[in-house]
């Protein structure tokens, strides 16, 4: 079958499809919400780890991620399952890996400060691991799914719905989940007598995650082949000049470790705002409902924006809202309504750019199989995972080393104590400052990104040779 007439074929995705996507980026949005919301507090809070020796976590799985992520990469991409598909598969592999994963990071084992800390490094390698294999069919089906430009850009409008979801769910379901199970009970700011019914949440995640992939398995069809019979493995050499060769690669992962930077950002550090600034860890709920709220909106309409004002407009007005919005938040921190402000808008403009760089990687794979002969479907998908990992873990590096040199105190905060002033001051620069800044940097990037151009050209250049 040629190319044109798979084009054909993949015009009609049926809408159970697309549920399936949103409904998988539901349960894993949920389950990162849980965790780049709590996970950071876990250790910090409940644990009682020096934030030092908790961001050294973060730095250890960083380390981890440069060294395992693109091993997997290279071998996923050379993987050839019995069926003939390259990433559908993926969904039941990673499943259970991922689940456990998550579970094993929130569990404490009772013992000293020092295993403490054995153990949390430990279980995180494990979870950064999996969680590279379930990157694969997240940020890969989309791309296999369909050849259609048109199909892919609504197919990231679902997952990008099912994003914002998971995430509005996870941060406004997860406090109330906590005090079913026991939790937050007389206090509005978790401490350590809230491990067991933490952990108890990470086993409802890991149901939840497990059931994602399940559903999106068997609602999905792994449609797009490679045109060439050349079927034969690709050195890791190999993948990464051919990832390199492409402009719009190099710039769509900066793209991603921007949005990756802003969105761990934006909800990490609005858990510690409102816990330590605010004093109220239930002001979570109303705060991220707003962000959910027209997160979603916008996730249905960027299509259409994007189909009138084309992809490069679309992703400057999506990294221009966020500006904007932060601008109130930066003139006074401390009002709510501000924030609120800032919630919105960043919530706007994340959905936007979740969209364009989702569907810039699958042009990117069109490209790189158009200049190369093969597809690189579950690279592209690794590589650029990679990015937004290396993206959070500098967060939580840089976030828990900062609380660390300001003077942060979990002790403070189960006397029902506010922090000293240097740690509100870097919690709201976490929250504004910082964001801001690097919104300017994706400003850049994006205007310099043109993914469908270098389609084109790469089309042109194909033809004359």
């Amino acid at each position: 079958m040629n190319k044109a007439d798979m084009s054909k074929n993949n015009q009609n995705i049926s809408f159970l499809e697309k549920i399936g996507f949103s409904l998988f980026s539901v349960s894993v949005n949920v389950a990162y919400s849980f965790k780049n919301s709590y996970y950071k507090y876990f250790l910090t809070g409940i644990l009682l780890i020096n934030p030092i020796a908790a961001s050294n976590i973060a730095l250890i799985g960083t380390i981890w991620d440069i060294i395992n992520d693109p091993i997997v990469g290279v071998w996923a991409n050379n993987v050839h399952f019995k069926n003939g598909e390259k990433v559908r598969p993926w969904l039941l592999w990673s499943a259970i890996p991922y689940a456990l994963g998550l579970i094993l990071i929130f569990t404490d084992f009772g013992v000293p400060e020092k295993w403490d800390i054995v153990l949390a490094i430990i279980c995180f390698l494990f979870y950064e691991l999996a969680n590279t294999t379930r990157g694969i069919p997240y940020n890969g089906m989309a791309s296999v799914v369909t050849s259609d430009d048109r199909q892919r850009k609504i197919i990231n409008g679902f997952r990008s719905f099912g994003m914002i979801l998971g995430i509005g769910i996870g941060s406004i379901s997860v406090p109330i989940i906590l005090k079913l199970f026991g939790g937050l009970k007389d206090h509005s700011v978790l401490n350590s007598s809230d491990s067991l019914p933490l952990f108890k949440t990470a086993l409802i995640m890991g149901i939840l995650i497990v059931s994602g992939c399940l559903f999106h398995y068997f609602t999905v069809r792994e449609r797009v082949k490679q045109v060439s019979d050349d079927d034969s493995k690709i050195s890791f050499v190999q993948i990464y000049s051919m990832l390199f060769k492409s402009r719009s690669w190099v710039l769509n992962m900066f793209y991603i470790m921007t949005y990756s930077i802003i969105s761990a950002l934006s909800t990490s550090s609005l858990f510690y705002y409102c816990s330590y600034v605010q004093n109220n860890s239930s002001l979570i709920a109303p705060i991220m409902s707003l962000y959910l709220v027209f997160s979603l909106i916008t996730s249905v309409v960027t299509p259409r924006i994007d189909n009138t004002l084309g992809r490069k407009k679309t992703m400057i007005i999506g990294a221009l809202i966020q500006l904007i919005g932060k601008i109130p938040l930066l003139l006074n921190p401390y009002n709510l309504l501000y924030n609120c402000i800032a919630v919105s808008t960043t919530g706007i403009g994340l959905s936007i750019s979740f969209i364009m760089f989702n569907t810039n990687r699958n042009t990117i794979s069109d490209i790189i199989e158009i200049t190369n002969g093969r597809r690189l479907d579950t690279m592209v998908s690794t590589a650029d995972f990679l990015a937004s990992k290396i993206a959070e873990a500098i967060v939580d590096k840089a976030f828990l080393a900062s609380l660390a040199v300001a003077g942060f105190s979990a002790a403070l905060a189960e006397q029902g104590l506010l922090q000293n002033q240097a740690t509100q001051n870097i919690i709201n620069n976490m929250l504004g400052l910082i964001p801001f800044l690097f919104t300017i940097l994706m400003l850049i990037v994006v205007l310099c990104i043109d993914a469908n151009k270098e389609y084109e050209e790469t089309l042109v250049n194909k033809k004359q040779i």
